[in-house]
Protein backbone atom coordinates (compact mmCIF):
# COMPACT_ATOMS: atom_id res chain seq x y z
CA UNK A 1 0.00 0.00 0.00
CA UNK A 2 2.00 3.68 -1.32
CA UNK A 3 2.66 5.77 1.84
CA UNK A 4 -0.04 8.97 2.43
CA UNK A 5 1.54 12.17 1.13
CA UNK A 6 2.72 14.47 4.03
CA UNK A 7 0.50 16.95 4.10
CA UNK A 8 2.61 20.60 4.65
CA UNK A 9 0.28 23.20 6.14
CA UNK A 10 1.46 27.10 6.49
CA UNK A 11 1.11 28.50 9.35
CA UNK A 12 -1.04 31.50 9.98
CA UNK A 13 2.39 33.23 11.84
CA UNK A 14 4.82 32.41 9.08
CA UNK A 15 4.29 36.28 7.62
CA UNK A 16 4.30 37.99 10.41
CA UNK A 17 7.11 35.89 12.09
CA UNK A 18 9.37 36.61 9.21
CA UNK A 19 8.07 40.60 9.25
CA UNK A 20 9.07 40.54 12.80
CA UNK A 21 12.57 39.19 12.63
CA UNK A 22 13.64 40.66 9.02
CA UNK A 23 12.81 44.13 10.96
CA UNK A 24 14.82 43.18 13.78
CA UNK A 25 18.15 41.72 12.31
CA UNK A 26 17.86 43.42 8.83
CA UNK A 27 16.04 46.37 9.36
CA UNK A 28 17.43 48.43 6.27
CA UNK A 29 15.58 45.73 4.49
CA UNK A 30 18.42 44.94 2.21
CA UNK A 31 19.14 41.29 0.88
CA UNK A 32 22.16 40.10 2.52
CA UNK A 33 25.08 38.49 0.88
CA UNK A 34 25.64 39.15 -2.98
CA UNK A 35 25.30 36.71 -5.63
CA UNK A 36 28.81 35.17 -6.14
CA UNK A 37 30.77 35.92 -9.21
CA UNK A 38 30.92 32.57 -11.20
CA UNK A 39 34.86 32.26 -11.53
CA UNK A 40 34.23 32.52 -7.29
CA UNK A 41 31.65 29.71 -7.04
CA UNK A 42 34.42 26.63 -6.30
CA UNK A 43 36.16 28.49 -3.85
CA UNK A 44 32.67 29.06 -2.02
CA UNK A 45 32.00 25.99 -2.24
CA UNK A 46 35.44 24.57 -0.38
CA UNK A 47 34.74 27.20 2.39
CA UNK A 48 31.04 25.90 2.99
CA UNK A 49 32.78 22.29 3.37
CA UNK A 50 35.68 23.82 6.02
CA UNK A 51 32.64 25.35 7.74
CA UNK A 52 30.64 21.63 8.25
CA UNK A 53 30.65 20.91 11.76
CA UNK A 54 33.40 23.37 12.62
CA UNK A 55 33.65 26.89 13.95
CA UNK A 56 33.16 30.06 11.51
CA UNK A 57 36.36 31.08 13.65
CA UNK A 58 38.23 27.20 12.57
CA UNK A 59 36.77 27.48 8.78
CA UNK A 60 38.04 31.32 8.32
CA UNK A 61 41.76 30.43 9.09
CA UNK A 62 41.61 26.64 7.37
CA UNK A 63 39.95 28.84 4.12
CA UNK A 64 42.93 30.89 4.44
CA UNK A 65 45.57 28.23 4.88
CA UNK A 66 44.34 26.47 1.56
CA UNK A 67 44.39 29.94 -0.54
CA UNK A 68 47.82 30.48 0.97
CA UNK A 69 49.37 27.08 -0.02
CA UNK A 70 46.90 27.04 -3.28
CA UNK A 71 47.05 29.98 -5.01
CA UNK A 72 45.31 27.82 -7.86
CA UNK A 73 43.32 24.89 -6.96
CA UNK A 74 45.17 22.76 -9.52
CA UNK A 75 48.07 22.44 -7.07
CA UNK A 76 46.07 21.43 -4.18
CA UNK A 77 44.57 18.65 -6.89
CA UNK A 78 48.15 17.76 -7.21
CA UNK A 79 49.32 17.92 -3.56
CA UNK A 80 46.43 15.11 -3.13
CA UNK A 81 44.71 14.57 0.01
CA UNK A 82 47.87 14.49 2.30
CA UNK A 83 48.66 17.31 1.41
CA UNK A 84 45.49 19.45 1.53
CA UNK A 85 45.18 17.49 5.00
CA UNK A 86 48.52 18.70 6.38
CA UNK A 87 48.03 22.09 5.56
CA UNK A 88 44.35 21.79 7.20
CA UNK A 89 45.77 20.35 10.33
CA UNK A 90 48.53 23.10 10.50
CA UNK A 91 45.29 25.83 10.57
CA UNK A 92 43.77 23.68 13.05
CA UNK A 93 40.11 23.23 13.81
CA UNK A 94 38.81 19.58 13.28
CA UNK A 95 37.76 16.78 10.69
CA UNK A 96 41.28 17.44 9.03
CA UNK A 97 41.18 14.36 7.04
CA UNK A 98 37.58 13.78 6.04
CA UNK A 99 37.64 17.41 5.06
CA UNK A 100 40.62 17.02 2.71
CA UNK A 101 39.22 14.07 1.14
CA UNK A 102 36.28 16.04 0.21
CA UNK A 103 37.71 19.04 -0.97
CA UNK A 104 40.57 16.98 -3.27
CA UNK A 105 37.28 14.86 -4.22
CA UNK A 106 35.79 17.71 -5.51
CA UNK A 107 38.70 18.40 -7.79
CA UNK A 108 39.18 15.38 -8.88
CA UNK A 109 35.67 15.03 -9.74
CA UNK A 110 36.25 18.13 -11.55
CA UNK A 111 39.17 17.35 -13.28
CA UNK A 112 37.74 14.27 -14.72
CA UNK A 113 39.45 10.96 -15.12
CA UNK A 114 42.55 12.61 -17.49
CA UNK A 115 42.84 15.81 -14.44
CA UNK A 116 43.09 18.21 -17.33
CA UNK A 117 38.97 19.11 -16.92
CA UNK A 118 38.36 22.88 -15.58
CA UNK A 119 38.28 23.04 -11.98
CA UNK A 120 35.00 25.54 -11.80
CA UNK A 121 31.51 25.35 -11.10
CA UNK A 122 31.03 28.57 -13.33
CA UNK A 123 28.73 26.14 -15.51
CA UNK A 124 26.13 25.75 -12.78
CA UNK A 125 24.70 29.36 -13.45
CA UNK A 126 23.65 28.41 -16.75
CA UNK A 127 21.90 25.56 -15.24
CA UNK A 128 18.31 25.21 -14.63
CA UNK A 129 17.81 25.13 -10.46
CA UNK A 130 16.98 20.89 -10.21
CA UNK A 131 20.31 20.50 -12.52
CA UNK A 132 22.39 23.04 -10.65
CA UNK A 133 21.06 20.70 -7.22
CA UNK A 134 22.08 17.82 -8.49
CA UNK A 135 25.41 18.73 -10.08
CA UNK A 136 26.04 19.63 -6.31
CA UNK A 137 25.15 16.73 -4.80
CA UNK A 138 26.95 14.52 -7.02
CA UNK A 139 30.06 15.98 -5.85
CA UNK A 140 31.95 14.05 -3.10
CA UNK A 141 31.24 15.90 0.47
CA UNK A 142 28.41 17.77 -0.72
CA UNK A 143 25.00 16.39 0.37
CA UNK A 144 21.36 18.31 0.62
CA UNK A 145 22.08 21.22 3.12
CA UNK A 146 25.65 22.00 1.85
CA UNK A 147 24.03 22.20 -1.73
CA UNK A 148 21.14 24.43 -0.21
CA UNK A 149 23.72 27.08 0.92
CA UNK A 150 25.72 27.18 -2.20
CA UNK A 151 22.16 27.51 -4.18
CA UNK A 152 20.48 30.35 -1.92
CA UNK A 153 23.76 32.34 -1.10
CA UNK A 154 26.27 32.15 -4.16
CA UNK A 155 23.80 31.63 -6.97
CA UNK A 156 20.60 33.58 -5.28
CA UNK A 157 18.55 30.37 -6.22
CA UNK A 158 14.99 29.94 -3.93
CA UNK A 159 16.50 26.61 -2.50
CA UNK A 160 16.16 26.87 1.85
CA UNK A 161 18.74 25.14 3.59
CA UNK A 162 17.44 25.01 7.45
CA UNK A 163 20.07 24.27 10.12
CA UNK A 164 19.92 24.15 13.67
CA UNK A 165 18.60 27.33 14.82
CA UNK A 166 15.92 27.25 12.17
CA UNK A 167 14.86 23.81 13.09
CA UNK A 168 14.58 25.16 16.52
CA UNK A 169 12.24 27.75 15.69
CA UNK A 170 10.20 25.83 14.21
CA UNK A 171 9.65 23.42 16.58
CA UNK A 172 9.37 25.83 19.29
CA UNK A 173 6.66 27.57 17.47
CA UNK A 174 4.73 24.76 16.80
CA UNK A 175 4.92 24.80 13.16
CA UNK A 176 6.26 21.01 13.14
CA UNK A 177 5.71 18.05 15.05
CA UNK A 178 8.47 17.53 17.99
CA UNK A 179 8.95 13.91 16.48
CA UNK A 180 10.17 15.09 12.66
CA UNK A 181 13.70 14.37 11.65
CA UNK A 182 15.81 17.10 10.50
CA UNK A 183 15.48 16.05 7.08
CA UNK A 184 11.27 16.51 6.87
CA UNK A 185 11.34 19.74 8.80
CA UNK A 186 13.67 20.83 5.83
CA UNK A 187 10.98 19.73 3.58
CA UNK A 188 8.43 21.74 5.29
CA UNK A 189 10.25 24.85 5.11
CA UNK A 190 10.68 23.69 1.63
CA UNK A 191 7.12 24.01 0.99
CA UNK A 192 6.24 26.45 3.19
CA UNK A 193 8.24 29.67 3.10
CA UNK A 194 7.49 31.43 -0.20
CA UNK A 195 9.55 30.91 -3.09
CA UNK A 196 11.53 33.59 -3.98
CA UNK A 197 15.53 33.96 -3.30
CA UNK A 198 15.00 37.10 -1.01
CA UNK A 199 12.29 35.83 0.92
CA UNK A 200 14.30 32.79 1.84
CA UNK A 201 17.63 34.75 2.25
CA UNK A 202 16.05 37.24 4.87
CA UNK A 203 14.25 34.43 6.98
CA UNK A 204 17.50 31.98 7.02
CA UNK A 205 19.86 35.13 8.25
CA UNK A 206 17.28 36.39 10.55
CA UNK A 207 16.52 33.32 11.66
CA UNK A 208 20.02 31.89 12.45
CA UNK A 209 20.77 35.12 13.92
CA UNK A 210 17.58 35.18 16.66
CA UNK A 211 18.30 31.25 17.23
CA UNK A 212 22.03 32.32 17.91
CA UNK A 213 21.21 35.56 20.22
CA UNK A 214 17.95 34.90 21.50
CA UNK A 215 15.85 31.54 20.68
CA UNK A 216 18.83 29.58 22.48
CA UNK A 217 19.48 25.41 22.57
CA UNK A 218 19.55 26.23 26.41
CA UNK A 219 18.52 28.92 28.73
CA UNK A 220 16.32 31.00 25.78
CA UNK A 221 16.10 34.80 26.17
CA UNK A 222 11.98 34.80 26.00
CA UNK A 223 11.97 38.09 27.88
CA UNK A 224 13.89 39.35 24.70
CA UNK A 225 12.11 37.87 22.37
CA UNK A 226 10.34 39.43 19.55
CA UNK A 227 7.96 36.33 18.94
CA UNK A 228 7.17 35.83 22.61
CA UNK A 229 3.54 36.49 22.19
CA UNK A 230 3.48 34.21 18.96
CA UNK A 231 5.35 31.24 20.88
CA UNK A 232 3.57 28.78 22.37
CA UNK A 233 6.93 27.55 24.11
CA UNK A 234 7.66 30.99 25.46
CA UNK A 235 5.43 30.74 28.25
CA UNK A 236 6.89 27.19 29.42
CA UNK A 237 10.43 28.40 28.83
CA UNK A 238 9.60 31.98 30.26
CA UNK A 239 12.42 31.92 33.70
CA UNK A 240 9.58 32.34 36.58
Amino acid sequence: MPRPTPTFTVPATLPEVTRRLTAQYLPDGEVPFPRTRPPELLSSLIRTILGQQNTRAAADRQDRALRAAYPQWEAALLDGPDGIEDTLRGAGGGLHRSKAASVHGILSALAGPEEDGPLSLEHLADLSDDDARAALEALPGVGRHTASLTLLFDLHRPAMPVEGNLDRLARRLEWVPDPWTAARVERWFDAAVPRTTPERLRLHVAGVRHGREVCLSRHPRCGACVLADLCPSAALLRPR
